[in-house]
């Protein structure tokens, strides 16, 4: 090797270090304009009812886990008003990144549809189907001190004094389902309406209403400290915190009463990413697959359920076209 060729070669190597510092230099902003996985900063959950009801208490479990599991503040914010319909709205127009979501109630997919004339969102359009989030169990409800010890009491005491008994319910779903108990028994009462079920079981403490139909998890702690007295559940599946409690069509006699539930769901705007829809979808079924965190739930009264986006989607579409027959049928106003 001759020698100008032994000094070019350092030159050489040189030459070469400095244009890869170059190019290294050239590609650092676009390095650092790549995206962090999903989520890389706070999620909203939009929870369209006032703290301390069935969905606000999920939610915030939810909302805890996420934020354990990811290292990111997953916050809760309530925003009620409109039988859900401010906080639906709110999230309909949100951007579709995974970063606001919304705790959905049959109320804001289904019922909202079946009674409102029009709505400012679309339930088949501007929502993307995350995962069902719990399948509750209401309860007819009665105050333990004075009030009637079982179901076919109360229908005796209405009959005994038609129109002169109040009853409470806040969703929509529990206003049509005490609708429907009064109409198959038999018997006039008055809808006391409220916006949720932490005031529905204020009512009936109060004594401003005579019974009420409305989500176990409120209920639950003042019928467990002998406050409240639960005469039915208004459906067939097990409630292990009241594992003796009748259906409302046994305990009644009225099969048309069989199955009226509240449910629950996660949803997005339109839109968002499959692959942020894949990350929450997994995560919530993660979390209801830890017995802790189910057992926690249910015994608050609620029943946590997962599904994929699919198998909610499908679930809503039935649920909807049920509703709106029957509210059609019904001639109720509940505006």
């Amino acid at each position: 090797m001759s020698p100008a060729h032994r000094e070019a070669t350092p030159l050489k190597t040189i030459q070469r270090a400095i244009c890869a510092l170059f190019l290294l230099a050239l590609a650092g902003p676009a390095l650092a304009q790549e995206p962090r996985p999903y989520p890389n900063r706070t999620v909203r959950i939009i929870v369209p009812f006032p703290a301390g009801g069935p969905t606000d208490i999920l939610a915030r479990v939810i909302a805890q886990r996420m934020s354990e599991d990811w290292g990111q503040p997953v916050v809760v914010e309530n925003r009620s008003g409109g039988d859900t319909v401010v906080g639906a709205q709110l999230v309909a127009k949100a951007a579709p990144d995974g970063y606001t979501l919304l705790a959905a109630m049959d109320t804001t997919l289904v019922m909202n549809l079946a009674t409102k004339a029009s709505l400012p969102y679309d339930p088949y359009k501007d929502f993307t189907f995350i995962s069902l989030a719990s399948k509750n169990t209401s309860l007819l409800t009665v105050r333990a001190e004075g009030g009637p010890a079982t179901v076919q009491e109360l229908i005796a005491n209405a009959k005994a004094k038609p129109g002169q008994l109040n009853y409470g319910a806040g969703i929509i779903t529990t206003r049509l389902a005490a609708y429907l108990f009064a109409r198959e028994a038999g018997i006039k009462a008055q809808l006391i309406p409220y916006k949720g079920s932490a005031d529905v079981v204020q009512g009936l403490l109060t004594g401003a209403v005579d019974f009420i139909v409305d989500g176990t998890a409120s209920s639950l702690p003042l019928i467990q400290s002998g406050k409240f007295r639960a005469l039915a559940k208004l459906n067939s599946r097990p409630l292990p915190a009241l594992p003796d409690l009748q259906p409302l069509s046994v305990a009644a006699g009225l099969p048309a009463l069989d199955d009226i539930s509240s449910w629950t769901a996660i949803v997005a705007p339109a839109g968002t990413p499959r692959p942020v829809v894949d990350v929450i979808q997994r995560e919530i079924a993660g979390m209801f697959a830890d017995r802790a965190i189910y057992d926690k739930l249910e015994k608050s009264g609620i029943n946590p359920v997962a599904s994929t986006p699919e198998e909610l989607e499908a679930f809503f579409r039935k649920e909807a076209g049920r509703w709106v027959t029957i509210f059609k049928e019904s001639g109720i106003k509940l505006d």
